[in-house]
This record gives structure tokens, C-alpha cells and sequence, in this order.
């Protein structure tokens, strides 16, 4: 497929942090991507909370299948775009690596007990999984991804620790924007968790038909296919809906995206980085309609008290592990305990850093035991 000249190839891309051979047979990008599905970090994605514990149930999505629909809806509207589909798949793959057990409420925790010493962001998480914690190759910590892939991991940083990231960290203190496939990965993310959460809402019995038929994004294409299938049983009539959402969003999100690269006369990528706004965007009727299907989640999802009963157990877990492991750092594994002796691991500072990669490291199963095992109580989630 020929690319786009604004989007991001092999001849425009920044390299990798430490140099090496180009792949024979692949991209430098499906190399990225190569690496992060065989990663740990990968792996673990499996048993971690999306919205639902774990073991909740065995349709619910976890981060693992929530970053392969991320990664098959950013591949799509990469190629409609003509902009490299293996960067954006990269990006997708990669952008919760660094997700803790529990959700947002795990990290929220984490974020919390971290206050003192720097705080605690996934995103930044997930570049430091890929730059430093992940231990498989023998030339280098992490995995040596490319810039371009770095780029859309990072979507958000604070000026403190963008000065501290150099290059990588410099558009947010100059305001410029990343690469077109890091922009569309940053929305396939929202539209795949918007549809995915409404689903796995309706499949738990915590949201309900009617309510969401007053969002104007679900009511109107279930409408349309209740009166196109009549007979059409319940839940297949659910899947349609969905399907046909997801269908209007990234049609929408990929013409209006068009329209807007054409008139901003973007002619390469430098122009991407130097437009004074992102470029990936909707129309603003869909915009607006996807804003409001997101409050409707907040509301009435993520705000409902058996989902916030689960996770406010989640949270107790997080800073109780996090105390013990502070408090007494021989409560870490051995490989842990080792690294301690790591100046960058020295002092309180450090040591709570090393506590806060194990527990983002955790799956949800994995930090129930290791709760159990420290305080050989009956399990809290």
C-alpha cells in the first residue's frame, strides 16, 4: 500500500534509542509490534480489569481484548487514510501495558500512595514498561521500540515530566501535536471503549435498554434496526446496534479526518507536528454525540454503586500492599529486593518506585494472593 506523504515511514522515522540492524523481512514498526505481543507486560493484559473484575465473568472485556479492538478499529481508519498500519497497531497494542489490576480505580489508588514521590500515570507506565522494566533481550533494558511508537504511548504529560523525557517529551512543552497514527490510536481508543463498555454494561444488567435509547448515538441505530428486524432476537439486536455505532463513528471520524488534513494543506509529517491542533478529529454532531454516550457511561456505569462497591475493595487492596511493601521492602520477591541496590532505586523516592512497577505490574488474580499472602485474610474482591 503506498502511504500518504505525511504519514510515518522507515526514511521520516526517528529511530530507536539505541541503534540496530533493520529487520530483513519486516518493518521497523511490525518489529514494535512483534515485541510488545511477546512481552510480559502483553501477557498480563489478560487478567486485568477493564470495567469488570476479572473473574466476573468470561464475556467481559479485560485490557488484553480491549487492546486488540483498539488495534483492529486503528488499523482500519489507518488505512482509509493511507497512513502506516503497522505503527498504529503498535500503539494500540501498547498503550495500557503499563495499566494496573483493577482499572482506573487501581490507578487512582497507585496514584495516590505515590503523591510524595511523583504520582503515578499509565501512560507514563506503559513507556516505562517498553523503555526499561520489560527484561528480554540481551543489548538492552525494555524493548528499544522506536520513537514514533514511544510517541503515541505517551498521550499525556505534565511539563515536569516531559522536561525530564527530552525529545520525546518536548511537544508538550512546545505544543505541538505527535504523528497522525498516534492521533487516530487516541480515538480508536474512545470509540472501542465507549461500545465495548455499553455491551459489557447491558450483558451485566447494570445499564438497560431504554436508558440508553435516550443517547442519540445508540438511540438512533436502534431504531433503525428494530424496524429493519422486527423478529431479530434481543441480543443479536444489540450486537447490530453496536456494529452500526462503531460504523457511523469511524466512517465519520475518517472523512471528517480527511477534510481536515486536505484543507490544512498538510504536505509531510513535519507538517502533522507543527499544525497548531490535532488533526484525527470528528465532525462536531458526532463529537457531541460521542461526549454524550461517555457521560452516560460515567453516570451510569462506572458511577454504579455495585461497580464502585468492587472497586472501592480494590482500592483498600492497592494501599495495603503498597504499605506493606514500603513499610518493609524484604516483602518484595528476591529479583525486586535486588534491584534495590540500583541507584535508581535508592532512597524512599526510589524504593517506592520499584513498589509501584511491581503492583502496576500485577494482574488482578496475582494481587489478591499476594494480599493473602501477606495478611492471610479472606480474599476483598
Amino acid at each position: 500500500m503506498n502511504l500518504a506523504p505525511y504519514a510515518v515511514c522507515a526514511a521520516n522515522s526517528r529511530g530507536r534509542r539505541l541503534a540496530e540492524q533493520p529487520p530483513a523481512y519486516r518493518s521497523e514498526f511490525q518489529r514494535d509490534r512483534d515485541r510488545i505481543i511477546h512481552s510480559a507486560a502483553f501477557r498480563r493484559l489478560e487478567y486485568k480489569t477493564q470495567v469488570f473484575i476479572n473473574h466476573e465473568g468470561d464475556l467481559f472485556r479485560t485490557r488484553l481484548t480491549h487492546s486488540i479492538e483498539v488495534a483492529q478499529i486503528a488499523r482500519s481508519i489507518a488505512r482509509a487514510l493511507k497512513l502506516n498500519e503497522d505503527l498504529s497497531e503498535a500503539i494500540a497494542l501498547a498503550h495500557d501495558l503499563g495499566h494496573t489490576p483493577f482499572g482506573h480505580s487501581g490507578q487512582e489508588a497507585l496514584n495516590e500512595c505515590m503523591r510524595e514521590h511523583g504520582g503515578f500515570e499509565h501512560n507514563l507506565q506503559s513507556l516505562r514498561v517498553v523503555d526499561l522494566l520489560e527484561e528480554r533481550y540481551a543489548e538492552f533494558p525494555g524493548l528499544n521500540l522506536t520513537f514514533e511508537t514511544r510517541e503515541g504511548i505517551l498521550k499525556h504529560c505534565s511539563a515536569k515530566n516531559a522536561r525530564a523525557l527530552g525529545e520525546l517529551g518536548q511537544r508538550f512543552l512546545d505544543r505541538t501535536q505527535p504523528s497522525l497514527e498516534a492521533q487516530l490510536v487516541n480515538l480508536a481508543d474512545e470509540i472501542a471503549y465507549n461500545h465495548h463498555d455499553v455491551d459489557d454494561g447491558l450483558r451485566a444488567g447494570l445499564i438497560t435498554i431504554e436508558a440508553l435509547c435516550d443517547t442519540a448515538l445508540f438511540g438512533a441505530e436502534y431504531q433503525a434496526v428494530i424496524r429493519q428486524y422486527p423478529a431479530l432476537a434481543p441480543r443479536r439486536v444489540v450486537y447490530e446496534t453496536l456494529r452500526r455505532m462503531i460504523g457511523r463513528v469511524v466512517t465519520d471520524l475518517i472523512e471528517t479526518s480527511g477534510q481536515q488534513v486536505a484543507a490544512a494543506e498538510i504536505a509531510d509529517i513535519d507538517g502533522v507536528r507543527s499544525y497548531r491542533e490535532p488533526l484525527i478529529i470528528y465532525s462536531d454532531d458526532v463529537r457531541e454525540q460521542t461526549l454524550e454516550l461517555k457521560q452516560f457511561l460515567r453516570q451510569r456505569l462506572y458511577a454504579h454503586p455495585q461497580v464502585r462497591g468492587k472497586m472501592s475493595e480494590a482500592v483498600k487492596l492497592i494501599h495495603a500492599l503498597y504499605d506493606a511493601f514500603t513499610g518493609d521492602t524484604r516483602n518484595l520477591p528476591p529479583q525486586y529486593q535486588e534491584k534495590l541496590a540500583q541507584p535508581a532505586y535508592e532512597g524512599r523516592a526510589g524504593q517506592a518506585r520499584l513498589v509501584a512497577d511491581y503492583i502496576a505490574g500485577m494482574t488482578d488474580r496475582f494481587a489478591v494472593r499476594e494480599y493473602n499472602r501477606l495478611f492471610s485474610a479472606a480474599e476483598l474482591v
